[in-house]
């Protein structure tokens, strides 16, 4: 064979090589864009769906839309964020097939000053808000817009996702790893809300001088867009319809009636679910007002036998922990100082339950300690509790502002972990079981309401001690302040969120809250290091693989061409002796 043929037999040969390596190339890419898949190395694997939501995707009936506006150039954080919500969404996708379509929109590009003005304002009344981004460098200060929002449209409805919706006091780099560690449930929630043909109706139950006007403004406002919400006077009502989800008993100060509690106790039997909020003394903030102390005297709401019943005790005494908010005092004429008021505790949720795990401090006050009851057929869950340094204080107690002269110590508190938060799940029986009057269940079959000595089907209840837990505050200046925040250091609670965390509990069977009790580790750069060695980590994540595929493909081809010549050299030596 003749050195050119040879030659141009191994061009060919390259040419078809070259060919075959691009097809490959190519159908493995094809074969990317319709298969999604990845490895999940992370301890909490934040990255795994939850059993939950795959059944959420895989049983969807109709196609859900997810429009993302978070699209553009951004920082790092938001740029992680961005890429966070690609990487969910097609992991959805793996489950959800053709029945997800989700895109990526900037609302402005290519618009005039005059269409963003009226595509701001429609977004707007979709519940999308335009914000501004700041950024400096080094070199520069700039502003920009930007809409952190998704729309998911599903069913005919629609619903807007705030992709940076995390607990505040938190710095950007926090709250951008715990917005994307909740992408899950924040996706997955919008879907199973929209699936549901109407929203979960609750009954804030009245009565009983329980709270209600301004103090429960937020409340009420929140779950309004979330639930159908009634309010349902017991006094009045011949019973308490079992069409409701959920009803919420929230800090009633008169005594119960045995018809009223009857009531009660009948709706939990028809498989209801209740969110307690019982406080068993007499004690607020507004008895200091015109005194420096007062005596603390029981609410005799007469609840007592029912919750026993049920499997908790709420006991007649105040929570003192040195885990405690601080009170602005007067002390000797001069200006107001912060003193720890043992009376109002930071309560801080380490139960891994879905429904306080991952959650802030939460803001009580004159709180009670809460004892669980053994029954057969119902699981007890300590949802919150004081911290290790706490005690408590048995009725009558004396609470005066005068406790803050003195230094709190460790040795003082000895209990620990006291409860303040349990929840009930499980088979109840009624507190009036074996206790009516034949005549009285006559009655109540004419009526169209019969007796149930126990609860038909499993329910769940949560019941809290925990003091104004759902109360807001209210200022001349400012209006009504959001539930959870604490005026005097302006610092936020998550109180909202365990009372819309709670409530999603009782009234949705998906277990789509699951999704949220992910741990969130916050694995942070060391900005210091990240300006200092950012040349050499630039030169070691771009340098050193492109020199490493570089000297690979000089090797192989040194080597390569080595081979050949010696092949051809063999082949022309022995061709004279043929």
């Amino acid at each position: 064979m003749s050195e050119p043929v040879h030659k141009n037999k191994q061009l060919q040969q390259a040419r078809v090589r070259l060919i075959i390596m691009a097809g490959i190339v190519l159908c493995v890419n094809v074969l990317a864009s319709y298969f999604h898949t990845g490895l999940d190395l992370t301890r909490e694997k934040r990255f795994t769906l939850t059993e939950p939501t795959k059944n959420l995707l895989r049983n969807m009936d109709e196609v859900a839309v997810v429009d993302v506006y978070l699209k553009g150039k951004f920082p790092a954080g938001l740029q992680r964020l961005q890429e966070g919500v690609r990487e969910r969404l097609r992991s959805f996708k793996e489950y959800a097939g053709n029945k997800l379509i989700f895109r990526f929109i900037d609302p402005f590009e290519g618009k005039t000053d005059k269409e963003k003005k009226q595509i701001a304002h429609d977004l707007a009344n979709k519940g999308i808000n335009v914000m501004e981004l700041k950024t400096q460098d080094d070199e520069e200060f700039s502003m920009k817009t930007f809409f952190p929002y998704c729309l998911v449209q599903y069913k005919g409805r629609e619903m807007p996702i705030y992709l940076l919706d995390a607990p505040p006091g938190r710095t950007a780099e926090e709250q951008i790893s715990f917005s994307e560690a909740m992408l899950e449930y924040t996706f997955a929630n919008a879907i199973n809300r929209l699936n549901k043909a109407e929203k979960p109706s609750i009954a804030y139950i009245t009565g009983h001088n329980e709270p209600l006007g301004v103090k429960t403004y937020d409340m009420l406002t929140r779950l309004t867009g979330l639930y159908i919400v009634d309010t349902v006077d017991i006094t009045k009502a011949l019973s308490i319809p079992k069409t409701y989800n959920a009803i919420i008993v929230n800090q009633p100060t008169q005594t119960f009636s045995g018809p009223d509690k009857l009531k009660l106790d009948q709706y939990i039997m028809s498989g209801g679910k209740a969110l307690w909020v019982i406080n068993a003394m007499n004690a607020s903030t507004d008895s200091l007002a015109n005194s420096p102390q007062f005596i603390a005297m029981e609410h005799h709401t007469d609840l007592d036998d029912l919750l026993f019943k049920y499997g908790v005790r709420v006991n007649f005494d105040l929570l003192e922990d040195l885990q405690c908010n601080p009170l602005p005092r007067v002390m000797n004429g001069g200006k107001p100082e912060m003193h720890d008021w043992v009376y109002f505790p930071r309560i801080n949720p380490t139960s891994q339950h879905p429904v306080v795990k991952n959650m802030d401090l939460l803001l009580a006050s004159f709180t009670n300690t809460i004892d669980t009851i053994k029954l057969q057929g119902v699981q007890k869950t300590v949802l919150l509790h004081s911290s290790r340094y706490s005690r408590s204080a048995r009725s009558p107690v004396r609470v005066s502002l005068s406790m803050m002269s003195y230094p709190l110590r460790h040795e003082m508190f000895t209990r620990s972990y006291l409860p303040v938060a349990v929840l009930l799940e499980g088979q109840f029986h009624s507190l009036y079981e074996g206790r009516l009057a034949p005549e009285y269940l006559r009655l109540l079959d004419s009526l169209k309401v019969p007796f149930k000595p126990k609860s038909e089907q499993g329910s769940a209840m949560i019941v809290t001690s925990m003091g104004d837990l759902f109360s807001n505050g209210y200022s001349a200046k400012d209006g009504v302040l959001p539930m959870g925040y604490y005026n005097f250091t302006g610092e936020f609670f998550a109180n909202r969120a365990f009372l819309l965390n709670a409530l999603e509990y009782l009234t949705d069977n998906t277990g789509i809250l699951e999704a949220r009790s992910k741990d969130v580790k916050l694995r942070l750069l060391d900005k210091g290091r990240v300006k200092a060695e950012k040349g050499t980590w630039q030169f070691v994540n771009v340098v050193i693989p492109i020199a490493i595929v570089l000297v690979f493909g000089t090797f192989y081809m040194f080597f390569r061409k080595r081979r050949y010549e010696v092949r051809f050299a063999t082949t022309k030596t022995e061709k004279p002796n043929a």
